[in-house]
C-alpha cells in the first residue's frame, strides 16, 4: 500500500476572450466546457477543480477583469496534469485557443504545490501568477516546462509540445 501524498499540484491558467461568451464567436468553446471539464473529473490524478453554481467557472472574478476568465484545479502531480492537458478533447480546445482568446504577453498558468486536501482561491491564484511573472519559475509559482519538486528547490524540465504552450 502506498503512503498518501502529503502534496498535490495546484494549476491556474487566466485567458482574456476576444467576445462575449454569448457571442458565435465562442459557441464551439461554452459548448466544449461540461464535456470537458466531465472528462477531467473522471481523470486519474484528477483531485478538484474551480466551479460555480454554473458548473464551470467562466464567471468567477479574477483580476477584477471581466474580459478575463480563470480555470482553476488541483492534481496528483505534474503527470497527471499533462496527461490530461495534452490528449483528447483537451488538447483539441488547446490547438484552437487563439480563435478565442487574446494573446497575453505575461503568464497566464502557474502551477505550485499545496498540503493535500487544501483548495487553493482565487486571490491566492492571483498572487502565484504575479510573482511567476515578476520572478519567473520558482518553488513558490512555476510552469510545466520548469518545475520543481514538492519539496525540493532543483528545477525539473519537462517537454512541453511547443504548438500548445502552456496557456488556454
Amino acid at each position: 500500500m502506498t503512503e498518501p501524498a502529503s502534496y498535490e499540484l495546484a494549476q491556474v491558467n487566466i485567458a482574456r476572450l476576444k467576445a462575449p461568451l454569448d457571442s458565435p464567436q465562442l459557441k464551439d468553446f461554452v459548448d466544449a466546457l461540461d464535456p470537458v471539464n466531465a472528462v477531467a473529473d473522471t481523470a486519474d490524478g484528477f483531485v478538484w477543480r474551480l466551479q460555480s453554481d454554473s458548473g464551470n467557472a467562466t464567471d468567477v472574478p479574477v483580476f477584477g477583469d471581466d474580459w478575463l476568465i480563470v480555470n482553476m484545479s488541483v492534481w496528483r502531480d505534474t503527470n497527471a496534469l499533462t496527461a490530461f492537458m495534452y490528449q483528447g478533447r483537451h488538447r483539441e480546445l488547446l490547438s484552437r485557443r487563439r480563435e478565442w482568446f487574446e494573446r497575453l504577453k505575461e503568464a497566464v498558468t502557474a502551477l505550485w504545490w499545496v498540503p493535500a486536501g487544501h483548495r487553493p482561491t482565487i486571490a491566492e491564484a492571483e498572487g502565484r501568477l504575479l510573482h511567476l511573472r515578476t520572478n519567473g519559475p520558482t518553488p513558490y509559482a512555476f510552469t510545466l516546462r520548469t518545475s520543481f519538486p514538492a519539496q525540493g528547490t532543483e528545477p525539473v524540465s519537462s517537454a512541453v509540445p511547443e504548438d500548445l504552450g502552456c496557456s488556454v
